[in-house]
């Protein structure tokens, strides 16, 4: 039996491995360059985790997030977040219904914008920390609770915020529970020259693009689930604790700089992301197991909105990025 299931979870590998060239090639038919936030995107997406991007206005967030759901042939909705915006915008509000033949009147659930399996939740830093809060739920339990009664919701169920790093008047930074939430923070660069160019020739020109779907929810729950059951060694688990260990100062073990820059660590959860992380870009790449370089190259996205340093760092104009790469080259 052991050994049926071996030969199924290969050959899902390679299915999966097979299935992701596609669905790159069929988001590059619309999105030109942004090659390594996809892989994020991606290896978040079949780890079964959420993603905060961050990135100026004008970079393509939206369409970007937009394609995914078309090539993964999912039911795609976008939230755009205002300080007026409330909890029940999200997640569905109950209306008094009154039957034309009976007369009788009855509450019904309208199902709010959260009922999807891919949701933007577009500069979620402009609402209310109330409003914010009826994300955590849906994020964390996939469900959503109105009037007593508790929803559930489609899967596969991915959150892809976004935030504007430029303007920050007026709004209301993510509480630290709440950014826990999200597996990867990813900053979205501006495009090279020569990606600005065919940017502008192809979306200022009749050309069309069509993304052809390439996956399915069911196929996409059964590739999520084979990512928990690749095997990882000791030694690289022992890899990813040891290296959200080393990022809290209260740590007896802590490196010095540590001490001196960062008021709080990254709690148990960045463990978890590094492995699983690291579990999904081995079998995207087609390895049937990771290894110490794939936590590595997790560390960044997982850690950096994880990592709270203090005044002193600020003064030496010291961010996470900053701890984050001087911490990755003491290994």
């Amino acid at each position: 039996m052991k050994d049926q299931t071996a030969k199924q979870d290969v050959e899902l590998v390679e299915k999966l491995n097979a299935k992701i060239n596609q669905v790159k090639s069929e988001i590059a038919k619309r999105i030109v360059g942004q090659d390594e936030i996809i892989d994020q995107l991606l290896i978040s997406f079949f780890s079964g985790g959420h993603c905060l991007l961050v990135g100026v206005p004008g970079l393509a967030k939206t369409l970007l997030i937009k394609t995914l759901a078309e090539v993964m042939n999912l039911k795609f909705s976008r939230i755009q977040f205002t300080p007026d915006l409330m909890p029940s915008d999200i997640t569905g509000t109950e209306i008094l219904e009154e039957d034309q033949l009976t007369k009788k009147r009855d509450f019904r659930f309208i199902s709010g914008p959260v009922f999807a399996n891919i949701i933007l939740a577009d500069e979620i830093n402009r609402t209310p920390p109330k409003t914010q809060a009826a994300l955590l739920e849906a994020m964390q339990e996939h469900k959503v609770t109105a009037a007593g009664t508790t929803y559930q919701l489609p899967e596969p169920f991915f959150v892809l915020a976004t935030q504007n790093p430029i303007e920050q008047e007026g709004t209301y930074p993510l509480p630290e529970a709440q950014l826990d939430r999200f597996m990867f923070n990813l900053w979205l660069e501006y495009p090279s020259f020569d990606e600005e160019i065919k940017i502008v020739e192809t979306t200022t020109s009749q050309y069309d693009a069509n993304p052809e779907k390439v996956l399915n929810a069911d196929e996409i729950i059964e590739f999520q689930k084979l990512v928990r059951r690749v095997p990882v060694a000791e030694n690289v688990i022992q890899f990813a604790v040891k290296t959200a260990n080393m990022t809290r100062p209260t740590n007896g073990n802590s490196l010095q700089f540590i001490k001196d820059w960062v008021t709080w660590g990254a709690g148990p959860r960045a463990s978890q992301y590094l492995i699983l992380a690291a579990k999904t870009r081995a079998i995207m790449q087609g390895r049937f197991t990771p290894n110490i370089d794939d936590v590595k190259i997790a560390m960044l996205p997982v850690l950096r909105h994880r990592i709270i340093t203090n005044f002193s760092a600020e003064a030496e104009g010291i961010g996470s990025v900053e701890v984050i790469d001087k911490l990755s080259e003491e290994f």
